[in-house]
């Protein structure tokens, strides 16, 4: 995938996954009434906000990108970090961190306002 846009449009197909727009030019994508993603604004930008698990967990892909990867600020100890999407992370492992994310996220919904799909 190309583009900072072409990830969001990836998070929002997820299943119940919609746009919010919490803070003035930020978008987020949410799945019920959590964040999984921090997408930023609609001006072209090359990161996203993503849950990874716990601190232990993000830090592994702090370590593997030192370049590309940031703990998130206020968030990020509890397992957010922010990546840049300029490539150098593939897109099989930007997959996975968009699914990890969601997927993360959805656990911890109430069974009755998960998702099906």
């Amino acid at each position: 995938m190309t583009g900072t846009a072409d990830w969001r449009t990836y998070c929002l197909a997820k299943p119940g996954a919609w746009r919010d727009e919490p803070w003035e030019h930020d978008a987020v994508a949410k799945v019920g009434d959590k964040i999984f993603a921090f997408l930023g604004s609609d001006d072209p930008v090359s990161s996203i906000g993503l849950k990874c698990g716990d601190r232990e967990a993000a830090d592994l892909w702090l370590e593997r990108y030192p370049d590309h990867a940031r703990k998130m600020a206020y968030i990020g100890a509890h397992g957010w970090n922010t990546f840049v999407l300029d490539g150098t992370i593939d897109d099989d492992q930007a997959r996975e961190l968009i699914d990890t994310s969601y997927d993360l996220v959805v656990a911890k919904l109430p069974k009755s306002k998960r998702p099906a799909g």
